[in-house]
């Protein structure tokens, strides 16, 4: 018999219990889907591109094409924005950025494009340094107007109670409240938080929100009298967050997600909320596959950093890159490639999808039967990570 130390010798050890694993965070991983990773499969019919609507409706705007540029400035002045409302779709500028902080910003874009690699942090830092200015707020609405466009301005969480009743007293057509992860509860000791049912109750223009990734989070947004919820963390060229905090979600997974939640509000409200899939997407293909994801639009940094009219000069850059203390972006060298008329619809003088982007969406809903976004929406994704190389090993030099 076995004596235990410090037992009585007279009482045997008891039989011992088995163990019990508990489960770890590893054992409840689920899948999740990118852009590589998924592939549209043919249906039963085909559409003649010509035929293909790619109209969509987004916070009161009616859009020809499913495209907005993303709030960066590297991507988005007035004169960009009025060339893109041209081509059917729309900009979002930046209240945070450089067009609401400098009277003409184009000595300091050329700075930055321009800065070495080793200063660029410096040279960013010190750019947004300089303070936002209420009356450069209000003359970007107007001249975005005059020169033909929609007054669609953006800013932060912590910026929005301000800058929101301003832009809106001033003529803005929507306003889109975007951060890093945008949540419907959102807890600080600093400064009193956005209320966003209470804001948009407030606001007398549309109000959007992003960014998130997730059934439960989209619910709860979507709860609060939104007009367009943007989906995405870390998916961007130019962004590092998924680097830097370790965060995000695959854009396939992330929009399907955040579509469901749209879905399924729309049945319990009979309220549409459209769903912007924002970053991640460079060629014709991505876009589509997002559209056929759930997104209702999409939100183009990087590509439309490519085109003439864009203001970085070939550069661009995260909007969280001026950060002082915690960059979660940063500046990459795009190039230019043409025109924006060029990069939306072509002619393209690339076989890598990168232009003629409108084009190759158009030309895959009409090869998939779908004859608008809704229809586009419907056709079945399978899962394919082989597609990307299968057939293909001449081009990869393999």
């Amino acid at each position: 018999m076995t004596i235990k130390v410090g037992s009585s010798p007279d009482r045997a050890d008891p039989a011992p219990r088995p163990l019990r694993r508990r489960a770890s965070k590893t054992d409840r991983l689920r899948r999740t889907y990118g852009f590589d990773d998924v592939s549209l499969a043919p249906g039963t019919r085909t559409v003649e591109p010509d035929d293909v609507d790619t109209s969509v409706q987004i916070a009161g705007l009616q859009l020809d094409i499913p495209v907005l540029a993303a709030s960066m400035d590297a991507v988005v002045d007035v004169r960009s924005a009025a060339e893109l409302s041209r081509l059917g779709g729309v900009a979002v500028m930046n209240l945070e950025g450089v067009q609401a902080r400098y009277e003409d910003p184009a000595e300091v874009l050329r700075r930055i494009a321009g800065a070495p690699d080793d200063e660029i942090q410096a040279v960013l830092s010190a750019a947004y340094a300089a303070p936002i200015r209420e009356e450069l707020v209000a003359q970007r609405i107007i001249d975005l107007h005059d020169a033909g466009s929609p007054a669609f301005m953006s800013a932060t969480p912590a910026s929005a109670r301000r800058w929101g009743p301003f832009c809106a007293e001033h003529g803005a057509d929507v306003f889109l409240v975007q951060s890093q992860v945008s949540s419907a509860q959102h807890l600080a000791s600093g400064y009193e938080p956005l209320e966003l049912a209470e804001f948009t109750k407030l606001m007398s223009i549309p109000v959007a929100v992003g960014n998130t990734t997730s059934y439960e989070a989209a619910v709860r947004l979507l709860e609060q009298g939104i007009a367009a919820i943007f989906v995405g963390v870390g998916p961007g060229a130019a962004c590092t967050t998924r680097e830097v905090l370790g965060i995000g979600v695959p854009q396939v997974t992330a929009i399907a997600d955040v579509a469901a939640a749209r879905d399924d509000h729309f049945e319990r409200t009979g309220r549409y909320v459209p769903v912007v899939g924002d970053g991640g997407m460079r060629r014709g293909g991505e876009m589509a596959k997002a559209i056929a994801a759930g997104a209702d639009a999409l939100m183009l940094g990087s590509p439309l950093a490519r085109a003439d009219e864009a203001p970085g000069h070939g550069a661009n850059w995260g909007m969280a890159a001026p950060s002082p203390t915690l960059p979660r972006g940063t500046r990459i060298n795009v190039g230019t490639v043409g025109s924006m008329e060029r990069v939306l619809f072509g002619p393209s003088r690339v076989t890598d999808g990168t232009e003629n982007l409108v084009g190759a969406l158009r030309q895959s809903m009409a090869a998939l039967g779908a004859a608008d976004i809704g229809a586009m929406q419907q056709v079945e994704m399978v899962f394919a990570p082989a597609v990307v190389g299968e057939g293909k090993s001449w081009q990869l030099g393999r």
